[in-house]
């Protein structure tokens, strides 16, 4: 997997501390050269580091389970349930089809989170700022753009599906203004502390899901309501269309998946160099595919009773995932219990949100240099309120617009992985010694990023060809079954890594580096 860099360093154990804004052992803030917002931040013993990179002092994390806690929470929620619904009420599937295209392409989405997980440890630089190193500065300052569209995007569309389902009990008591609020502000509580308290809650915030999930599989299977059979009462069959639509259902998984490709050694980057590498992809691999597995299994199963009970039909489409939650929890069910489970689930969206709000400032401030003098809390609370902004507007008027926008913004995690990991393997040898991360600020430690850039333009124009969306279908995907088929992150990982290898050794040779 990667061949370890011998750096005989001691890591010793220390507090919280950045030794670039000369932090005093003694704790007083007043002797700090932090600004106002970061020396609040201190009293309050949250995090003030940032884009800035992780020094050997402050490697204090060395547990296993936080690496894998962080996105076993994360993906354990309403949101992954409710893509795991889709494969029969969106794309027809029947349960088994459904079940084998979640397990092959979960399988395929996390392989490039558990791999630059082990950056983390090993370079002690945040994913956004190390991607200056595997697809070029250029490059980097676009992925960095793209990713703050992409948290602030992906927490509107997860908010506005949570406020649904508490809007939907008690009568509808809470209005969807109110959920969205109480969402954000919960989620503004957990970032603005940072790296230690975001992996202390993600740690234990799956267990109510657990229960919430425990209590749906119990009702689910006393209401008899679940099949085998698709939604057009057929057998599990083959062809073009449902070629197809494995696809397009595939196409979705694998984006939830590796949705965190770009974040993915920010929650590992306090972990000591000297950590075994094995061990962190093993269990960052453990850590998102059963939950992903798991929860999306769940909610196919689930989905299965919205054709065979017309009340369950009915509350889903008026309702979405919100109705058939409620629909399996509450009428003649739990009542009153399954209302207080269903807020459990709708909370159970922090935990997924948590790492899309911390690693926006890191994203900011990667983006454009200046912007690092604008303190990480900042950027957190601020990306908090922009979601806001937008989700509950979207909520009455355009959601579909934003899921739609979003959907298609998942093809560029396939793009920095065909460039990053050609630029890992092939050019730098799965050699972590290459990587003069210590001179980072220096234009000649990494490449310039053309070759990154016409990469990522050719990616685009790959998913062009081969996304298959409500709004748009690409020549090639027009080619699969009567529906289509959706092979956009296929073409965009397929069309950069060739632009990518043809061009990388020009940029190596003409401008040496």
């Amino acid at each position: 997997m990667s061949q370890e860099k011998d750096i005989g360093l001691d890591i010793e154990k220390k507090s919280f501390t950045s030794a670039d804004h000369s932090i005093e052992d003694t704790g007083d803030v007043t002797h700090t050269k932090l600004g106002f917002i970061n020396n609040l931040a201190s009293r309050l013993n949250a995090e003030t580091k940032g884009v800035e990179i992780i020094t050997d002092e402050e490697k204090h994390d060395d547990s296993l389970w936080n690496a894998a806690s962080m996105w076993f929470s994360a993906n354990f929620v309403i949101a992954t349930y409710a893509l795991g619904c889709l494969g029969v009420t969106v794309f027809g599937l029947c349960f088994w089809q459904a079940v084998l295209s979640i397990l092959f392409f979960n399988l395929l989405g996390v392989f490039g989170v558990a791999y630059f997980s082990i950056f983390g440890p090993k370079l002690g630089m945040r994913q956004i700022l190390l991607s200056k190193f595997l697809v070029g500065n250029i490059t980097m300052r676009i992925f960095a753009f793209v990713n703050v569209i992409a948290c602030i995007g992906w927490g509107a569309v997860n908010i506005m599906s949570s406020a649904q389902l508490i809007n939907i009990v008690n009568n509808q008591a809470c209005p969807p203004w109110a959920a969205c609020i109480i969402i954000i502000v919960c989620t503004i509580l957990v970032t603005f502390f940072g790296y230690n308290v975001i992996h202390q809650y993600e740690k234990w915030s799956w267990v109510p899901n657990l229960a919430v999930f425990l209590a749906i599989i119990a009702r689910m299977t006393m209401s008899k309501t679940f099949t085998f059979k698709d939604s057009y009462g057929g057998e599990m069959v083959g062809g073009a269309t449902t070629a197809g639509n494995v696809l397009s259902f595939g196409g979705a998984i694998f984006g939830f998946a590796t949705g965190w490709t770009t974040y993915a050694s920010d929650y590992t980057v306090y972990q000591p160099r000297d950590v075994n590498s094995y061990k962190i992809f093993a269990w960052v691999i453990a850590g998102l595919y059963i939950p992903l597995v798991f929860t999306m299994v769940l909610g196919a199963a689930c989905a299965t009773g919205t054709i065979t009970n017309t009340r369950w039909a009915e509350l889903y489409n008026e309702y979405s995932i919100g109705g058939l939650v409620y629909a399996i929890l509450v009428e003649d069910s739990l009542h009153k219990f399954g209302e207080f489970l269903c807020v459990l689930l709708a909370l159970s969206t922090i935990a997924n949100n948590v790492p899309n709000m911390y690693s926006i400032a890191l994203s900011a401030q990667a983006f454009w240099s200046p912007l690092i003098k604008v303190p990480r809390v900042v950027w957190t609370i601020v990306g908090n309120f922009v979601t806001l902004a937008i989700c509950i507007p979207a909520y009455y008027d355009f959601k579909d617009v934003v899921d739609n926008f979003m959907n298609m913004i998942g093809y560029y995690l396939a793009i920095y992985q065909a460039i990053a990991l050609s630029e890992h393997f092939i050019y730098n040898k799965n050699n972590f010694g290459a990587y003069d991360y210590e001179n980072h600020k220096d234009p000649k430690s990494h490449p310039l990023g053309l070759a990154g850039t016409f990469a990522f333009l050719a990616g685009v124009a790959g998913a062009v060809c081969g996304l298959n969306q409500v709004w748009y279908m690409g020549p090639i995907a027009k080619k699969i079954g009567d529906y289509g088929g959706d092979v956009g992150f296929e073409l965009a990982a397929g069309f950069s890594f060739i632009a990518y290898n043809i061009t990388r050794p020009f940029e190596k040779k003409y401008i040496g580096r």
